[in-house]
């Protein structure tokens, strides 16, 4: 097998190219368009995405929803300043969450969360993480006092705006903590430009953990082990998949997220076919690997020695990702969950 090092994903990026707020309009984004067999690099606007898609192509998008799963509480009796942030279900009102400063907070320590709940730890788990029990139904106090979860790398407090704008218009199934970043460039005027050029549209569902934010640390990346994450996929999907490629059009996937759940599915029943179902992945999608649905992807520019990066270099090539992500910092493409997108033919 070909050594690979987490090392040959990395690269230096100008501070001041992390889009901290997104673009003014979604579709506003800047698009780099990836030709794979002709080796090209090109440049356009994300509104423009159509004229690079063809009647009969299908795209696959995530509806998942973004939850405000930041907590700002108070230790009791003490008063001192806690931060929780959710991660997953688990059971109930139990979730596993990231608690800080974890240091001091210490099993059986109760939280105020915002004059009117509570919550206890449980259990202490790796790391950062803590098996959290909340004194009334999650739902309710995420909605009540929970903030937008921005990504780690945006170092300002969550404004108005985020509630709207890190989440897609097409979010209708909440679980995620953070945002499928490529479809925020989607608007509704944009999708109903693609439906009238017969470009149609299917979900399926990942609610996306915050381990797609954490670096690849070992030095071979084989190593490394992804959070699993809960996944949906149902008949209406399957059969707009399965129909598109039998009339010999394209499967794009909007987002790796979608990628790694189409990918997981097919790689169930072993002949890439598609059938109904949910369950948790963990894929993690490294090169050398062939793809067995996605024809074509829309994805955003990722993070240094992430899997996501790794993910897409899998998808493209090494080589033409790096050099087009050369070519994007030296064009000043806004970069990560806020930036600009690129779509890989």
């Amino acid at each position: 097998m070909t050594e690979i090092r987490t090392d040959d994903f990395d690269y230096d990026l100008p501070k001041d190219l992390v889009a901290y707020v997104p673009a003014e309009r979604r579709e506003d984004s800047r698009l780099m368009v990836l030709d794979r067999s002709a080796g090209s690099i090109g440049h356009a606007r994300f509104r423009d995405l159509t004229g690079f898609l063809d009647a009969g192509d299908l795209l696959v998008v995530n509806d998942t929803k973004v939850i405000k799963a930041r907590l700002k509480g108070h230790k009791k009796p003490t008063g001192g300043a806690v931060e929780i942030l959710l991660l997953r279900e688990i059971a109930g009102r139990a979730w596993e969450a990231l608690v800080s400063p974890s240091r001091r907070i210490h099993v059986g320590t109760e939280v105020e969360l915002g004059g009117k709940y509570t919550c206890r730890i449980r259990e202490r788990l790796d790391g950062a993480k803590r098996l959290v029990e909340f004194s009334d139904p999650v739902a309710g106090i995420v909605e009540d006092v929970g903030r937008v979860p921005l990504p780690p790398y945006i170092k300002r407090e969550p404004e108005d705006f985020d509630s709207e704008r890190y989440q897609t218009v097409y979010a209708a199934r909440e679980g995620s903590v953070a945002a499928p970043t490529a479809g925020l460039h989607f608007s509704e005027g944009l999708l109903d430009e693609l439906g009238r050029k017969a470009i149609t549209t299917a979900a399926l569902t990942l609610h996306v953990g915050m381990g797609t934010f954490l670096p690849v640390k070992a030095d071979d990346p084989r190593q490394h082990v992804l959070d699993p994450e809960h996944f949906e996929i149902d008949e209406g999907c399957c059969r707009k998949v399965a129909d598109t490629r039998a009339a010999g059009g394209r499967v794009i996937a909007v987002g790796t997220t979608v990628v790694r759940t189409l990918e997981t599915v097919a790689g169930l029943s072993g002949e890439g076919a598609l059938e109904p179902q949910s369950g948790w992945t963990h894929k993690f999608i490294l090169s050398p690997y062939r793809f067995r649905v996605v024809d074509a992807l829309v994805t955003n520019f990722h993070l240094p020695r992430s899997t996501l990066l790794m993910l897409v270099c899998a998808f493209a090539g090494r080589d033409l990702i790096m050099t087009a992500y050369g070519e994007a910092i030296e064009a000043k493409y806004r970069f990560f969950s806020y930036g600009d997108a690129m779509l890989i033919l």
